[in-house]
Order: C-alpha cells, then sequence, then structure tokens
C-alpha cells in the first residue's frame, strides 16, 4: 500500500515538473533592448595548474620508480605552498604512511614516464609508456593523450628519495 502511494507520488509529480518545464516565458514587445554597455571580461591563466587536481599526484624518483602520491598541499598565512604531505605504501588508503616533505623539493613534469624496465616474457609487447591513462591496445594509438599544456595539473612529481627512504622518514599528523 506504501510502495503505491509512493509510486502514485512520484508520477504526480513527474507529470507537474513536465508541465512546468513546456511552458515558455511570453515575449513583451513593448520593452526596448537592453543597451550593450557593459561589457565583460575573462581572466585566463594560461600554464596555471589547479591546486584541486594535484591531490592523488603520482610521485616518482629520478628512477622512475613510482614512491607515492600527493595527498595534501600546505600553505602559510600568506597563500604560499610550503609542504607536499605524500602517501607512501598501503593499499586503498589502508596502511599508508604519509611524510610531509618540503614543496621546493618536488619537481614537477608534463611529459609521461617512460616505462624503463626489461619485459620477463620475451614474446611480451611492451608495457604502455606513460601514466596518463593512454590506450595500451592495438586498436588505438598511443597518441590519444591529453595535452600536458591543456589539462591544468602535471603528469607527475619528481622527488629525488626512494619509497623505503620515504618510509623510513617521521610520519606526518595533522595536529588538532
Amino acid at each position: 500500500m506504501l510502495m503505491k502511494s509512493i509510486v502514485a507520488g512520484l508520477a504526480g509529480t513527474a507529470l507537474l515538473a513536465t508541465a512546468a518545464f513546456a511552458q515558455n516565458p511570453t515575449a513583451t514587445t513593448d520593452k526596448a533592448a537592453p543597451a550593450a554597455t557593459a561589457t565583460t571580461t575573462t581572466t585566463t591563466a594560461s600554464g596555471e595548474w589547479r591546486a584541486s587536481k594535484m591531490s592523488g599526484l603520482k610521485v616518482y624518483n629520478e628512477a622512475n620508480e613510482n614512491i607515492g602520491s600527493i595527498n595534501d598541499l600546505l600553505m602559510d598565512k600568506s597563500g604560499a605552498i610550503k609542504i607536499a604531505v605524500i602517501g607512501v605504501g598501503g593499499f586503498l588508503g589502508m596502511g599508508e604512511h604519509l611524510v610531509a616533505v618540503p614543496y621546493e623539493k618536488l619537481k614537477f613534469v608534463n611529459e609521461a614516464v617512460a616505462y624503463t624496465g626489461a619485459s620477463t616474457n620475451p614474446g611480451a609487447k611492451p608495457a604502455a609508456t606513460t601514466t596518463t591513462g593512454a590506450a595500451t591496445g592495438t586498436d588505438r594509438p598511443a597518441a590519444t593523450t591529453t595535452s600536458s599544456t591543456s589539462k591544468w595539473y602535471p603528469d607527475h612529481a619528481v622527488f629525488n628519495a626512494s619509497k623505503d627512504e620515504l618510509k623510513n622518514m617521521p610520519e606526518f599528523k595533522y595536529s588538532e
């Protein structure tokens, strides 16, 4: 009984909403068009990166080994970013070790990381050569990656340390 009432209520709401959206506002011809004196300005930020896209960015070392990902960026009171909090190890956020590194020690790179490891299977084709999610199948070329200048964030960051060195750093804790 309750289910029939809910279904009837939803159907009635959908009918009323459809009628409301179908109505067109009436045009009045007795008013003059507004003058086009206001100018609109848009600000462009070509070459800038969005802070919201930096969270989750993969961090590699100089040997192109994935050592973690950026979890957070901490800034001072003037708004300058001072610290990058990097998550090392763990699986799906469980057991992850957070470390704080000076932001100026990170180097950001727009080009994808090239795979440099050797295959253990002599007949295997090389793995995908990018970290940007390019197609790895033979039906789509690897040129489907987005231009790094138009995606508003770098491909990855580089920090000169191994995964073990980061794990051995003091764990970062957010103080209350």
